[in-house]
């Protein structure tokens, strides 16, 4: 689905897995870091990094459940550990909750990088995606998508340059990485791309 507008909002509610610890601190601004945990339909869980400012710490309490809304972002990490692109999710609201588990992102951006369209081991399609979308004041987020079977087919078929809208979860994945020798597990952030979406079905 084609759109003009670019988009980046993202709903969660889960539990409250750490305590925020700082993360660093921006134009006379501390940020806090923790861990959200929200359960999927299948009984997996995906455990997401959360980044507030210093004035909602007080909201957030370990093992309570909270329901936030903001946007994904990512960091450029040149320090050269750990992974290079950053991910987390910036909390601009937050409310105490005990509803459902609920994990739904709407994106609007660009395609930055040519599609690739590959088979898991198990024969099922699925395909890679990098989506810029433009934040305020010239920057920008590039966020990894992966969408499967059907979805990804359509994708597939998107270039560099195109504009893109989809609605999705945001999901971790530990996988395994070699170097120097050394095997350590890590964990990845991405969009598992549901559908393509229009604006006005997202959620309030």
């Amino acid at each position: 689905m084609m759109t003009s507008e670019c988009c980046n909002d993202i709903v969660l509610e889960g539990k409250v897995l750490t305590a925020p610890a700082l993360s660093h601190e921006n134009h006379g601004v501390r940020f806090f870091r923790f861990f959200l945990e929200v359960p999927r339909l299948s009984g997996q869980a995906d455990t997401l990094p959360l980044l507030i400012p210093e004035p909602m710490v007080q909201q957030v309490c370990q093992g309570e459940t909270l329901r936030l809304r903001g946007q994904l972002r990512s960091f450029n990490n040149k320090s050269g550990l750990g992974s290079r692109l950053v991910i987390s999710v910036f909390a601009q609201t937050l409310t105490p909750d005990a509803g459902q588990p609920l994990n739904r992102i709407f994106l609007s951006g660009i395609l930055c990088k040519q599609p690739i369209l590959r088979r898991t081991p198990l024969g099922r399609e699925i395909c890679d995606m990098i989506l810029a979308v433009n934040r305020r004041y010239g920057r920008a987020d590039y966020l990894p998508c992966i969408a499967w079977g059907a979805v990804a087919q359509q994708t597939a078929l998107l270039h560099t340059g195109q504009r893109l809208t989809v609605e999705g979860r945001v999901q971790s994945r530990i996988y395994s990485k070699t170097e120097d020798g050394v095997t350590s597990d890590r964990t990845a952030y991405e969009v598992s791309v549901m559908r393509p979406a229009e604006r006005e079905e997202f959620p309030e």
